[in-house]
């Protein structure tokens, strides 16, 4: 698998994997009615550093780093991360996390924070975990899930 920078001919398969993830509405705080130009200019803002991972010339999946906070925050960066409904379960997200925590180590940023992990949205908060992140704080309540109801919001942390 290829960890690549995202390129603007990547809009479509970007987009076929941004836009199942909205409308799904179950684990990021998006507009599950966004178009596809928010959609796009939202994943490719220009405070992120967007890629893909590609295999036999498919794109199956895209991540995204960006600073945190700014000012005295900077040195923390966040991270985000979708995958091909096709692709699941294939590892993509764990090789797309490994690059970017090498990416951003490059960077030299100094730690990686997740703001908002959906409680309910297990597979991604026993990745981070064994990536070695930590829930450092939990929000009550703070996301509504299309069928769980109201679920809570976890914040994760690694050092880098």
């Amino acid at each position: 698998m290829l960890i690549r920078p995202a390129r603007p001919e990547d809009a479509d398969a970007l987009w076929s994997i941004l836009e199942p993830v909205i409308r799904a509405g179950d684990t990021y705080t998006l507009d599950a009615d966004m178009d596809r130009a928010a959609g796009l200019a939202y994943w490719l803002a220009p405070d992120k550093v967007t890629f893909v991972a590609e295999a036999e010339g498919a794109v199956l999946g895209t991540a995204y780093i960006r600073p945190n906070q700014a000012g005295g925050g900077r040195h923390v960066c966040n991270f985000g991360f979708m995958t091909a409904a096709s692709a699941t379960g294939r590892g993509v997200a764990r090789r797309m996390c490994e690059h970017a925590l090498d990416h951003a180590r490059a960077c030299g940023y100094r730690a990686v924070q997740f703001n908002f992990v959906v409680s309910t949205n297990v597979r991604a908060v026993r990745l981070w975990e064994s990536l070695g992140f930590d829930t450092v704080g939990r929000l009550p309540q703070a996301f509504r899930h299309p069928t769980a109801g109201y679920v809570d919001a976890l914040v994760m942390y690694r050092t880098l």
